[in-house]
């Protein structure tokens, strides 16, 4: 009976026996305390009865490198009796001679902490023959065979990185869509997995966002793949950020550089059927920089305040029709692309016989097919005193920039009001606040005043005394 004969009675025989569970273990095993130059180091963690299905990054250690993670599993029948295991395996190589610590650590597998001791490594000078660990193979011991660790090689990628912009120049508050994506060839045959993209744009975010722009973010939750194609080759796209930007002001806008860090595994060169085939590595992208020009809006009163984007006027009124005094409802909407967030109300032009009061706001954003549109509707309470048309576009306008055509453009409404009955010009005078002087009716004290003729009043009464004193004087030197 030959290996493989002998390997598929075994899996048979494994479906086949129900088997004895044995009690969860985890093991940590660490590396030996001296190695050479040319050697790794390494920290397993064994679990038994169970499989990997999480875990948490492996330390730091001091004067060491990252070199790859590799996992392992195995499974035994004993009298009937099943025992399996599963390893993962952190390889470290060393930078420079020394002796280095490996604090206490913990490391989350499956979800639960689990703690070593750490140690200290002494890293010599480099040996003629490099020390080799035996990767485990389940079926190697049940044959008498044994084997040296698996070489790997690395697969030539077809991939890259890359920061998209769809202009290259724009005005002052026009959208510019910015997106992050990984790109991979449909022939691609090299093996990549993200690593950790939500930790990765934490960081990217914060020296991507210019500090001159308002930023609509897509918020991409899952990255999925999309087909493409490039200078007539297929590619798969993996989106991993996606915003658009309004800049506040002209001058120039860049983004930088942006590096992406993915899995990219090396595979064995030999590949068993329960081995380790594969060894976990990593790879870093680098997308290149682009420019952004941005260009000020053309001499306007307004150009510091307009809103920049393609718009239309969505106006609605339940009735043309109606009576004076009546309260009326009209919701003048505006919608499109650009930036929502910035619109402002229509400008008002009061006119004597149609009164309109503060708007509600009710506005909806929508990103998507790589824009920022929506709506904005400002509802309007109106009533009108006198009878006859009412043109609404006498009393709505909003002025806004157009990108597209270079030019500014004006929304003004199309409803006419037929408005019937009596005016109530002068009943509306009367409801209105007067101000000034009547403001101050209930509140000033009602005694009269007179500050003009005060000074000569009192001028008056001191003479009339003067001369009543002089008066008296004179009767009484008569009488004597």
């Amino acid at each position: 009976m030959n290996r493989t004969t002998a390997t598929w009675i075994l899996v048979f025989i494994f479906c086949l026996i129900s088997p004895i569970i044995i009690a969860q273990e985890v093991n940590i095993e660490l590396g030996p305390d001296e190695i050479a130059l040319n050697e790794t180091f390494t920290i397993k963690v064994t679990i038994s009865n169970d499989k990997i299905k999480s875990y948490d990054q492996f330390p730091d250690i001091p004067g060491f490198q990252k070199q790859g993670i590799s996992q392992s599993s195995s499974m035994n029948i004993v009298n009937g009796q099943m025992s399996s295991s599963s390893s993962i395996i952190q390889y470290y190589k060393p930078s420079r001679k020394g002796e280095y610590r490996l604090n206490n650590f913990s490391i989350k597998i499956n979800g639960n902490d689990f703690s070593s001791s750490g140690k200290t490594i002494a890293v010599v000078d480099a040996r003629a023959a490099q020390r080799q660990t035996n990767a485990f193979d389940p079926f190697d011991e049940m044959f008498g065979n044994s084997r040296e660790e698996p070489e790997f090689i690395e697969i030539d990628d077809e991939a890259f990185f890359a920061t998209s912009v769809d202009k290259g120049e724009v005005f002052v508050g026009e959208a510019i869509n910015v997106s992050l994506a990984f790109y991979m060839a449909e022939s691609n045959q090299a093996p990549f997995q993200f690593y950790e993209p939500g930790r990765q744009l934490d960081g990217i975010l914060k020296k991507l966002k210019p500090s001159n722009a308002w930023e609509e973010n897509f918020n991409i939750t899952n990255i999925q793949p999309e087909r493409v194609s490039i200078n007539g080759k297929n590619w798969v796209k993996y989106k991993v950020y996606e915003a658009t930007f309004f800049p506040f002001s002209e001058g120039e806008i860049t983004i930088p550089p942006i590096s992406w860090e993915m899995i990219k595994y090396k595979v064995a060169k030999n590949p068993t059927f329960f081995g380790n085939n594969r060894l976990e590595d990593y790879k870093t992208f680098y997308s290149a920089a682009k420019s952004i020009k941005v260009k000020p809006l053309p001499p306007h009163p307004l150009r510091n305040e307009v809103s920049v984007g393609v718009f239309q006027l969505r106006e609605n009124i339940k009735t043309l029709n109606a009576e004076t005094g009546e309260g009326i409802t009209y919701n003048f909407g505006i919608s499109g692309e650009g930036n929502i967030n910035s619109i402002s109300k229509p400008k008002t032009n009061q006119i004597q016989k149609l009164n309109t009061y503060d708007p509600n706001v009710r506005q909806q954003v929508n990103r998507g097919m790589g824009k920022v549109t929506g709506i904005k509707e400002f509802s309007y309470y109106l009533t009108v005193n006198e009878p006859g048309k009412v043109n609404l576009s006498d009393h709505f306008e909003w002025i806004y920039f157009n990108p597209n055509l270079a030019k500014y453009d004006t929304l003004r409404p199309q409803a006419i009001l037929s408005i019937t009955g009596e005016s109530k010009v002068n009943q509306a005078i009367s409801n209105q606040r007067l101000g000034g002087i009547y403001d101050l009716i209930e509140v000033e004290n009602n005694k009269l005043s007179n500050q003009r003729y005060k000074y000569y009043f009192s001028i008056f009464i001191n003479l009339l005394l003067a001369v009543s004193v002089i008066l008296i004087a004179v009767l009484i030197m008569k009488k004597r």
